[in-house]
């Protein structure tokens, strides 16, 4: 028998000690998600039609450089979480899930790498 009140015992985030941490992030990146990606569609949009050059100049610039450089690690932040959930709630196997986390989260960082990087590349022409 406990003597904490029940919401001390809820404060105490569960047995994970992470509470509610991966709900929140999602919903937090989603609505960043709906900002960022909007403005990505736009930009994207003007994008058509132009010639190369064009389209290295605009990315180039600082304010879509760091637009797009926000949506990137947005997405593939909101990525790594929901694929986690998914394979926490649908992989049984202790050894199985562990291996799929850790492929996740390398694969979210793998992805957010290169667009970085290529985003960069444009931006500093190097």
């Amino acid at each position: 028998m406990s003597i904490r009140t029940p919401i001390a015992r809820v404060r105490g985030l569960g047995s994970a000690r992470s509470g509610t941490d991966h709900f929140w992030h999602q919903r937090l990146t989603a609505v960043a998600n709906v900002i960022l990606v909007t403005a990505f569609v736009v930009i994207l949009v003007s994008l058509l039609g132009r010639s190369h050059a064009a389209v290295i100049q605009i990315l180039g610039s600082p304010l879509v450089a760091i637009l797009m450089l926000l949506m990137i690690g947005s997405v593939t932040y909101h990525m790594k979480i929901g694929m986690q959930v998914v394979i926490e709630d649908y992989v049984h196997d202790d050894k199985w899930k562990f291996a799929a986390i850790i492929a996740n989260t390398f694969f979210a960082v793998a992805v957010a790498a290169c667009c970085i990087y290529a985003l960069l590349k444009i931006s500093f022409g190097v």
